[in-house]
């Protein structure tokens, strides 16, 4: 009994990690959500480890490198949102395509998303190498960390393109049921990253670290235009799906402009949250915090795993017109989520200190970072439980609800918040710390209880 049980489990995380597409409208729902999210925890896993590594490297140049990176990063957080927000849209419009049978709309769709983030990535990255060292001073940057660290936002600002494509093929692969593909394209990215991070570091300092996550990227981006291209699943492109096509390119755009500005608006409030750390507590609690924010992403990307498989469920389902399904789907992606989260809520809360220290052994940066860690990680349940209810509306189509609940939760509570915390009550960085899941928390209810409404069961894509 027990060998069949570990059979059935090998055979499961093999089909899962195999390059084959899915059809993830019929079956069982749990093992539905099992191979899609395998490959994506996966995917987001090694991604957050090289966040990790890459901090750890550059934690050895002390405490201006560390908050070059940390402030850069925040800045990066625009060029991502863009990317996510077309990620969001293509996957929305390829998985109703492919729950509909309409394989040649999929590939059509996907072209033309592939050439506005082609267009998109130039225009940003010129304007990032150009004002490099104004967008640091901008950020509450010291002298010193604008001297040291312009050359490091100005690679990364410069790389833009990579970054969108690399969210972006991701998505389309994802909404076409093939996860694995999107997982081995950012493992080949990070796994690059990791390899070359400290040799490149060792020559060039924090540049060295740009230098790597560049040439990881763009790594990553080959491949998957390699393996998009050899045209042996759904997805069959060829060279007339990227001729502008403007109906097209009108659907893509009304779905990427809310889902975009809905990660602008979260990525915006970080930005203003990084600025409060750094002027309220300097240099060492910039530095710490941000040691703490890659922590926090390390263990959050896996979980957006899983919140991107319930997004493909959504939307293929919807477009098979299974709404009820859709629905089970979400909920049992909601119920994995909350589990994992809680994990590592207690994770923090116990070894905060013993994680941060090993990034850097300078005692303010050391004592900030734990503090900043052990208060963000008290929110951590409702994380999992926001993200999933967040992306299974993006996947549904509905990303104007998402974007007015981040627009009301950041700009109109979170952002005031830490502002009356750290500088009209006078906790300083503390209060920017407490800000976050205080403001998570009301976020992901706000979600819950508008995807209980079942108004995105309607949406038309």
């Amino acid at each position: 009994m027990r060998s069949n049980w570990i059979s059935r489990v090998v055979s499961t995380i093999r089909e899962s990690l195999s390059t084959e597409e899915h059809d993830f409208t019929d079956g069982s729902i749990r093992r539905a959500v099992v191979l899609l999210a395998i490959p994506m925890i996966l995917e987001l896993s090694l991604e957050s480890v090289f966040a990790v590594v890459d901090m750890y490297f550059v934690g050895k140049l002390g405490p201006d490198a560390i908050a070059t990176v940390g402030l850069t990063e925040s800045l990066i957080t625009l060029v991502y949102s863009l990317a996510i927000g077309l990620s969001t849209a293509a996957t929305a419009i390829v998985a109703r395509r492919v729950g509909e049978k309409d394989v040649q709309k999929a590939s059509h769709a996907a072209g033309q998303a592939m050439l506005i983030s082609v267009l998109s990535g130039i225009v940003l990255g010129a304007l990032g190498m150009v004002f490099a060292a104004d967008l640091l001073r901008f950020m509450g940057a010291s002298a010193s960390v604008v001297q040291s660290g312009a050359g490091f936002t100005r690679i990364l600002m410069g790389g833009s393109v990579s970054i969108i494509l690399l969210f972006l093929i991701n998505g389309i692969f994802r909404g076409a049921g093939n996860a694995a593909i999107a997982m081995r394209s950012l493992w080949i990215a990070s796994l690059i990253n990791i390899g070359l991070c400290p040799i490149l570091i060792g020559w060039y300092g924090v540049e060295g670290a740009a230098w790597a996550t560049l040439i990881g990227r763009s790594s990553g981006v080959v491949y998957q235009l390699i393996a998009l291209f050899r045209k042996q699943g759904q997805l069959k492109l060829s060279l007339t799906d990227f001729v502008p096509d403007w109906h097209q390119i009108s659907s893509l755009v009304k779905l990427a402009w809310p889902a975009t500005f809905q990660f602008i608006i979260a990525s915006g409030s970080w930005i203003v949250l990084s600025r409060l750390v750094a002027q309220t507590g300097g240099t060492e609690a910039s530095a710490g915090y941000q040691i703490a924010m890659r922590n926090v992403v390390f263990f959050i990307l896996p979980a957006w795993g899983l919140s991107n498989a319930a997004a493909t469920l959504v939307g293929q389902n919807l477009g098979a017109s299974k709404p009820e399904r859709a629905k089970a789907s979400v909920a049992l992606c909601t119920k994995y989520n909350a589990v994992f989260m809680a994990l590592v809520m207690l994770f923090f809360l116990a070894f905060a200190e013993h994680i941060i220290s090993w990034f850097s052994s300078d005692v303010q940066v050391l004592s900030y970072g734990t503090w900043a860690l052990q208060i963000i990680g008290t929110g951590y349940v409702f994380y999992g439980i926001g993200m999933v209810m967040t992306q299974a509306l993006n996947g549904a189509g509905d990303t104007r609800t998402p974007t007015w609940i981040n627009f009301l939760g950041f700009w109109m509570f979170q952002v005031p918040l830490a502002w009356l915390l750290a500088i009209q009550f006078g906790f300083k960085s503390t209060g920017v710390f407490w800000a976050i899941p205080i403001a998570e928390t009301a976020i992901a209810l706000a979600a819950w209880l508008v995807f209980r409404k079942g108004k995105w069961q309607t949406q038309v894509v």
